[in-house]
This record gives structure tokens, sequence and C-alpha cells, in this order.
């Protein structure tokens, strides 16, 4: 019981994921990103320390590593 509903955080943490990640690459995919187009908040680009976005990211990576483990082990 305990396996199925950790398997169904990871599949939700997945489609999360993905659509995040999707999401990020939307805002500077054009080739106006690719010339910084995008890039006008700072001297030196956009800060990505406060990007709320990267940190979700991050916390949706750290959780999908984390229940692949646990999930691998059972």
């Amino acid at each position: 019981m305990l396996r199925i509903i950790l398997e169904g955080v990871f599949f939700m943490d997945c489609f999360a994921m993905m659509g995040l990640i999707l999401f990020q690459m939307s805002e500077h995919s054009g080739l106006g990103g690719a010339f910084g187009s995008g890039m006008s908040s700072t001297v030196f680009g956009r800060d990505e320390t406060r990007d709320p976005k990267r940190t979700a990211t991050s916390i949706l990576a750290g959780v999908f590593l984390f229940l692949g483990f646990i999930l691998s082990t059972m």
C-alpha cells in the first residue's frame, strides 16, 4: 500500500517537474534570448538566485531523486 502511494507521488512529481522545466524554457528560447533580450533586469543578466522557478525545480528534483532511491530499495 505504501509503495502505491509513493509511486503516485513520484509520478505527480515527474509531471510537475516536466511542466516547470518546459515553462522555464519558453521564456528565453527564441533568437532574441540567444542575444540577451530577456536579460535587462541586471547588468550581468537575470538574478538566478532569486528565481522562484529555479528554486521549485531544485526542490522537485530533490524529491524525485529521494523517491527514486526509496522506490528502488522497496
